[in-house]
């Protein structure tokens, strides 16, 4: 018999992929730009800095602390991405939008 993985498992091995998750993350802000759902976008993002080894990992390579990224990805986050929305509307009135690209020194 076939043993399958649940979703949320399968999900975490494919965006461990650098590749994928750039792809993932991408869909996800299209998205956003869609609809302006910043949880959908965040919810995302929390998926790929989870299959990507977690908090823990990300901290040492930003200038973000746990406690504020714990804060960020709660569920209270409206204060926190007002500015994020007041840039992707500035961006918008000029004609641009965000995108995802990879660091050419990223693995």
């Amino acid at each position: 018999m076939r043993k399958y993985r649940n979703y949320e498992e399968g999900l975490k091995v494919r965006l461990a992929d650098p590749v994928y998750a750039k792809e993932y993350l991408s869909i996800a802000f299209e998205e956003y730009e869609a609809d302006r759902n910043i949880e959908a976008f965040l919810l995302a993002l929390r998926d790929v800095i989870n299959a990507q080894g977690g908090l823990s990992k990300l901290e040492p390579q930003i200038s973000v602390s746990r406690e504020e990224l714990h804060e960020i990805f709660s569920e209270h986050t409206t204060l926190q991405f007002k500015t994020f929305e007041t840039v992707g509307a500035i961006l918008h009135g000029l004609g641009f939008k965000f995108s995802i690209e990879t660091l050419e020194n990223s693995p």
